[in-house]
């Protein structure tokens, strides 16, 4: 009896050539596609939510039918709203950085996603993820993509073992180039079709446009001070600002300057010459050990953002799901709000969040 793989279909090359593969190995294979934004959202104008609605579907059924598997869509926008949009906003707002897909990979894609396609009989639910899984020694091991340059791991470390016992990444061994390729003798729909968003919910990129017609905010006033505590000029809310952001700021200096910290609840958006931006450790929170607990320190490289340099550090494991990192040479543009995530070789060790 065939196995049965449910494809998280987007529409897009990589999933449509995830479910190609698996048809190809012998796997019995349906789609699913979610829908996370509704017809509501564009019928004032004032609401800039999104995506357009039942696009996701309309282009996902197209490779569906041209595969000749079934096809089931799903709507999660309720769930998509409470878990991802609600915690964009409350992370901006208190002065962090989000990073929206980590947190829908956890909770939305391989979390109610998941559970849809395990009810509809699938033995694994696979996406188009540049990532691989390995089992060892009963632990569930998550390591980088083979293609550098579109491995995809960093938004997986929040994966829990039982969402990646369940997972199956087609594309891990391969790079985007064999992919496009394999599409276009395939004969799928759209194999050209341009990369996925930043963040898929704001088709524009407008983020600050996006925090202020949604939640009905013009600017919360405050200060921009020098890290010396010199107050250099007003902004008209926290929110506009991240760290290691130089564009924007408005204001007159000798050097160039950088948000080094945004303090929401003080209103301030500190600001300092580049140097202020480098530090040699940081904490972070909510830690996620996929390869194994971890209960003593351990050397390792840290990457703070996706598109970070992964810089050697030591990692101590604390109390609460907190760790401290200690980076071997100073690291700029250490965020809060934004995954930490730590890697030997191409084994994800684990995760956080960085405070």
């Amino acid at each position: 009896m065939k196995k049965k793989a449910i494809v998280a279909l987007s529409g897009g090359v990589d999933s449509a050539v995830a479910a190609a593969i698996l048809l190809e190995q012998g796997w019995e294979v349906a789609g699913l596609t979610m829908e996370v934004v509704t017809p509501e959202c564009f019928e004032t104008g004032q609401n800039r939510l999104g995506v357009e609605s039942g696009k996701a579907s309309r282009e996902a059924r197209k490779v569906a039918d041209f595969l000749k598997i079934p096809f089931f869509s799903v709507n999660f926008t309720k769930e998509f709203r409470e878990k991802v949009i609600q915690s964009f906003f409350s992370e901006y707002l208190s002065g962090r950085t989000p990073n929206p897909c980590v947190v829908c990979n956890r909770f939305i894609k391989f979390g109610i996603l998941q559970e849809e396609a395990l009810k509809l009989g699938a033995d694994l639910f696979a996406t188009g993820h540049y990532a691989r899984i390995f089992h060892e020694n009963d632990r569930y091991l998550l390591k980088k993509g083979i293609d550098e340059k579109k491995d995809q791991s960093y938004f997986l470390f929040s994966l829990q073992q039982e969402q990646l016992a369940r997972t199956i990444f087609p594309l891990g061994s391969l790079t985007k180039d064999e992919v496009r390729r394999m599409a276009q003798k395939m004969g799928l729909p759209s194999p050209d079709r341009s990369e996925s968003q930043d963040i898929c919910f704001i088709p524009d990129q407008d983020y600050i446009g996006f925090l202020e017609s949604e939640l009905h905010i013009k600017g919360t006033a405050g200060n921009i001070v020098h890290v010396s505590g010199k107050v250099l000029g007003p902004h008209q809310g926290t929110y506009r600002y991240t760290v290691g952001q130089r564009k924007g700021l408005g204001i007159a200096w000798p050097q160039p300057l950088y948000v080094i910290r945004v303090d929401a609840e003080a209103k301030q958006v500190v600001v300092g010459e580049k140097m202020y931006l480098e530090v040699f450790e940081m904490q972070v929170q909510d830690v996620n050990w996929v390869a194994q607990p971890l209960t003593g320190s351990i050397r390792c490289k840290c990457r703070i953002r996706y598109r970070h340099q992964e810089a050697p550090a030591s990692v101590v494991p604390l109390e609460d799901g907190r760790a401290d990192v200690f980076f071997d040479e100073p690291q700029a543009g250490v965020t809060p709000g934004q995954g930490a995530v730590f890697y030997q070789e191409d084994l994800v060790l684990g995760g956080g969040w960085i405070r």
